[in-house]
């Protein structure tokens, strides 16, 4: 198993986690599972290996925890992953998709204590075994700015903790709201370079033509519009860490520039041919699932590998629901409005456990936050980004035929891009990758249609 995986599986490969400085710890039975080959590429097969963790890979390519010598197989063709309620299975965008006892699924909770997975033309029995070694799992709610009390987060703080320590390249993977830039800034703070430079690049907010020079800098006259000459966020960070924000959004050509500084620990000028020397450690993040997007040719293979030296996934909020009584907690805290506690009643608690926050931590702010300025709790399990209700109808506004056609047509499509626009950017968290998905448009489409109504506040992020 890989050094990723251990670390993002928070005690896979049978190690123990590093306890907090100075903290207590809880011993923790670590989950296993045999997986039997049973047909391997159209051949019979008796192949099995013995698995402890809680995450794992499967594929062709040989950084998977099962490797297939198949054709048929994917790269990462899949994922078995335990949750709260047992083992699940995700594909990772195969080619050829994955069969669960004979039913094609995309996600599912595997029939354990025993199934067969189908992975293009091989079959892999799954058994779940008895725990074979122990974990120590801090006993700590909190690593910083980040909480919780939830196994699944003191889990991820052994091993934030134990990444901090050292000056790996570092994947945060994370849906959008979980906090991906508060552990970065978190390992940056306790690492080796927390008294060097600490930049933050959000790779889905930069324009294409202009994410070169925004990461290497360019010389005066470079391109057209260089009227002076850029130092680069690599350049600047000299010494110190480079946050890459969204590393999933990078565009296809660029990634091999961006292997290279990572690699050879140089960077080149836009417009210079001389290579200058870096010094710089490099902490990825993105709510994209690379894997998949290896698979479908949208990210370079040897890039993933390269940033993924120790990947680090963060829960959504929720996997942790426990966590919400604390969580509150702190945000009141965070907002000075501590004496707004009366406001989260366990009845108010319960029904924030039963609303899925697809907005995360994030989503949970703004309603934490909503309700102190009402003073009022208003039912989380019912609440909707945007209304799934037709709107009440209304006479239309009168017809003011002095306008010339073109003018009159072109404010009301003005008007409904700016209310679509609005709202869309509000579901999505104020994030512009994810809002572009969501409507089926192009990114850097959104992203000037934002500029032209001005609705590129602080808020948002890519």
């Amino acid at each position: 198993m890989s050094p990723a995986d251990s670390a993002g599986s928070s005690g896979a490969g049978g190690g123990t986690l590093p306890t907090l400085r100075g903290g207590l710890a809880t011993a923790v039975a670590i989950p296993r599972l045999e997986l039997v080959v049973e047909r391997e590429a159209g051949q019979q097969s008796q192949r099995s290996v013995v698995l402890d963790g809680d995450l794992f890979r499967l594929g062709s390519y040989p950084s998977n925890d099962l490797v297939l010598s198949d054709p048929l197989v994917s790269r990462f063709h899949c994922r078995l992953a335990r949750g709260n309620s047992g083992w699940t299975m995700s594909d990772n965008g195969s080619l050829n998709g994955t069969r669960l006892d004979g039913v094609r699924v995309r996600d599912a909770d595997l029939p354990l204590p025993d199934c067969h997975i189908e992975l293009g033309d091989s079959v892999v029995r799954v058994r779940e075994l008895g725990p074979g070694a122990v974990a120590s799992v801090p006993q700590s709610s909190s690593f910083g700015e980040l909480y919780g009390e939830s196994l699944l987060m003191r889990r991820l703080f052994g091993v934030l903790e134990k990444v901090s320590g050292s000056d790996a390249t570092v994947l945060l993977e994370g849906e959008s709201g979980t906090g991906k830039e508060l552990v970065a800034t978190e390992l940056e703070r306790r690492g080796p370079r927390a008294e060097r430079p600490f930049l933050i690049v959000d790779c889905g907010a930069i324009s294409p033509n202009l994410i070169e020079s925004e990461l290497f800098g360019h010389a005066k006259g470079a391109f057209t519009g260089a009227d002076r000459r850029r130092i680069g966020a690599f350049e600047a960070a000299d010494g110190g860490t480079i946050f890459l924000d969204e590393i999933g959004e990078m565009p296809l050509d660029m990634q091999p520039k961006l292997l290279r500084a990572i690699e050879a620990r140089e960077i080149r000028r836009a417009g210079e041919n001389e290579p200058r020397k870096i010094d710089v450690r490099v902490i990825a993040a993105t709510n994209r699932r690379l894997e998949s997007e290896v698979n479908r040719g949208g990210f370079r293979e040897d890039l993933y590998f390269r940033l993924s030296v120790v990947t680090v996934r963060i829960p959504p909020l929720r996997k942790r629901l426990g966590d919400l009584p604390l969580l509150v907690r702190v945000l009141l805290r965070s907002m000075n409005a501590e004496d707004a506690t009366h406001l989260f009643t366990p009845e108010v608690i319960a029904d924030m456990q039963r609303h899925d926050w697809p907005g995360n931590v994030r989503e949970l702010r703004n309603y934490v936050e909503r309700t102190v300025v009402l003073e009022q709790a208003a039912p989380a399990s019912e609440r909707r980004p945007l209304s799934t209700s037709p709107p009440a109808k209304s006479a239309p506004a009168p017809v003011d035929l002095s306008v010339p056609f073109k003018v009159a047509k072109e404010k009301v499509i003005s008007e409904f891009e700016q209310r679509y626009l609005a709202a869309l950017i509000e579901d999505a968290g104020g994030n512009i990758s994810k809002a572009a998905r969501q409507a089926r448009m192009d990114r850097m489409y959104l992203y000037r249609l934002l500029q032209r109504y001005d609705l590129r506040g602080g808020s948002l992020k890519d």
